[in-house]
């Protein structure tokens, strides 16, 4: 319920009130948010950020010269009124407006502020087609005046106090890290920030306060929490900004199902304060490998079935051409039941093929199981026997449809026909991006991705290493803090005992498949965490370092206020980082990030109504020490 909250201006917020207050003399403050003249009468819709309040102006409560003024208001004007609170009539009430049953009779008007035309609309209507986003950003102190973004942020102030709540609750201290710290790699790009006082040294922004957080736990305070702006200098994606917030988390003395349990209980909290909805606890968990292969990603939306299905050994045996090419190679024939799918159109069958080469792979082929039997594609290649192991591996129902894609598919099993598909098999994958598409394609095609089902899921075991195909070395897959998984300790320490490995023994390495104590924690198809239990034994660290190519040298200069830490006690530690932003986003029912940050970036990573970045003048430059080059470098 809306507070009050009395002023000089007004005796109460707009939106509190109800039938009850009729008979009761208010003054209110706001916004017009629409004008409707209707001769003898006027009507003026009044907003602030509690809602809004119809006011009435007629001749028989409202003086003539506030009359006369009402009649010249216009859109988005700031106003002050007194009236009296009265119940409308039956045949007027607006059932969509939690004041709907009341009105305003206004005696008084003040107008504190007139407005020019917007030149976007405030008073949207659902279902209005809106703006441009460029325009809508470039406006954004009036986009934030729609009920849609007003709701959203009073949901992601809800939100914060919520998970601020707690956390304490569960022993957490809120602690603030620095926003000027030190460079540190194997991460994405840093702002830098030049200094002034200190010519050619620079100040990072934080991607993450990862160091920072990991020094509180040698410090000894346990439990560290801090709603942390990071801020990344990347390329961007659709939905992704340059700057923005996690629910950032460190505990001492913890394994992987201390911090599960503290991040599934934060989310239950949030599901149950922010929606009224009970999360079952707790989280099913599932490896990495185990994801990939059942689902062909690291996020699988757990709402539906749908798991691929590995049916090469049965194909390979049918008479078409294109199953037969994959015999002695290192591909693939792996698929997916999508049960009801034998009604779709040939039209939206055909579609099917355009999704799967969209996300890389060369097409996709499918079958249909109906009351006559099989048709499609490949029908005709599958009779008697065939036909039958085939129904027995996929389960396929009359009604159902299978969708198969052929390529290299990333952890899937190989069988060891030729040197290419026993040593590429698990790196050259990405068929399993494809079968992906059209999982999730066919799973809202056919119903299946119910939006009223909260499916959460830990994905565990992530890779340790991954490879950098330019630099031609390894490079950690999560953070080179990140411990790896105490069975594969023993493999790292015999690659790194000497120091860092040769291309060709780190090649070999990353050909290990070392796995990492790295988790995500994924909801509906989306990532929205990611943590680890980290190394908190030097030697260990050490053994990290080497893998990644740092020799004892490099590692001390990079990360030498972390490492000497370390030599005085630091705990078992592990935490996470929830992407606040996402949360909001999923919470509000919101379509994009920017409807959930106040003031948010383009794709482009630039501020339009403020116009930033932007040039800045010769002698503000060399009092930092820098110069601005062309593309010549002169």
């Amino acid at each position: 319920m809306s507070q009050t909250l009395p002023t000089a201006y007004r005796s109460t917020m707009v939106g509190t009130l109800r039938r009850e207050d009729a008979g009761a003399e208010v003054r209110l403050a706001g916004w017009v948010h629409r004008r409707r003249d209707l001769g003898g009468l006027v009507f003026v819709d009044l907003r602030d950020r509690s809602g809004r309040i119809q006011l009435s102006f007629g001749p028989e409560s409202t003086p003539p010269e506030v009359l006369d003024r009402a009649r010249r208001l216009s859109a988005e004007d700031v106003v002050a009124v007194r009236g009296v609170v009265r119940e409308r009539p039956a045949a007027s009430v607006n059932p969509e407006l939690p004041t709907g049953e009341v009105e305003v009779q206004v005696s008084a008007l003040d107008v504190l502020a007139a407005a020019e035309t917007p030149p976007i609309p405030v008073a949207a209507s659902p279902g209005d087609e809106l703006p441009a986003e460029e325009l809508r950003l470039r406006y954004r102190y009036l986009d934030l005046r729609r009920d849609d973004l007003q709701r959203a942020l009073a949901l992601r102030h809800r939100a914060l106090q919520v998970v601020r709540a707690h956390l304490s609750r569960e022993g957490f201290y809120e602690i603030e890290t620095p926003m000027l710290t030190r460079r540190t790699p194997e991460g994405a790009r840093d702002y830098l920030v030049p200094s002034r006082v200190h010519p050619g040294e620079f100040y990072a922004l934080p991607q993450s306060p990862q160091i920072y957080k990991q020094l509180l736990m040698v410090a000894g305070y346990d439990r560290y929490f801090q709603i942390a702006r990071c801020l990344r200098d990347e390329d961007l994606r659709a939905d992704r900004q340059p700057e923005f917030t996690q629910i950032d988390a460190e505990m001492s003395f913890v394994s992987e199902e201390d911090v599960f349990g503290v991040g599934e209980r934060l989310m239950a909290a949030l599901w149950r304060e922010v929606l009224g909805v009970e999360l079952e606890l707790p989280f099913p968990r599932l490896t990495y490998r185990e994801a990939i292969e059942r689902y062909g990603t690291d996020k699988p939306d757990l709402r539906f079935g749908m798991e691929f299905l590995d049916v090469t050994d049965v194909l390979r045996e049918a008479d078409f051409r294109i199953f037969q090419e994959t015999r002695g190679t290192g591909l693939r024939i792996r698929g997916i039941r999508a049960p009801g799918g034998a009604a779709l159109s040939r039209k939206e069958l055909d579609q099917l093929t355009d999704i799967a080469k969209a996300a890389g792979a060369a097409g996709a082929l499918w079958v249909r199981r109906g009351d006559d039997g099989l048709a499609g594609q490949f029908a005709k290649a599958l009779d008697g026997a065939l036909a039958e192991r085939f129904l027995a591996r996929t389960g396929l129902e009359v009604g159902d449809l299978f969708v198969v894609v052929v390529g290299r598919y990333r952890l899937a099993p190989v069988v060891p026909e030729s040197h290419e598909g026993t040593t590429d098999a698990h790196r050259l994958g990405g068929a399993e991006v494809a079968l992906d598409a059209l999982r999730r394609h066919l799973g809202d095609r056919l119903g299946l991705r119910d939006p009223s089902r909260h499916a959460w899921a830990w994905v565990t075991e992530f890779p340790l290493f991954e490879w950098d195909v330019e630099a031609n070395r390894l490079v950690a897959a999560h953070h080179p803090f990140t411990s790896p998984l105490p069975q594969d300790v023993p493999v790292l320490e015999r690659y790194t005992a000497e120091g860092p490995p040769s291309p060709e023994a780190a090649r070999a390495l990353f050909d290990e498949g070392l796995r990492s104590r790295a988790y995500d924690a994924v909801y509906n198809g989306n990532e929205m965490a990611s943590g680890s239990i980290r190394i908190h034994d030097q030697a260990l660290q050490r053994h990290v370092f080497r893998a990644i190519g740092l020799s004892e040298e490099e590692a001390r200069a990079k990360f030498g206020f972390l490492l000497e830490a370390f030599r005085y006690g630091p705990p078992p530690h592990g935490g996470f980082a929830f992407g606040f932003d996402r949360l909001v986003m999923l919470l509000a029912g919101a379509s994009s990030l920017r409807d959930v940050i106040a003031f948010p970036k383009t794709t482009a990573a630039r501020a339009l109504f403020e116009g930033a970045p932007s040039p800045v003048e010769a002698r503000d430059l060399r009092e930092l020490h820098i110069a601005v080059l062309d593309e010549k470098g002169s």
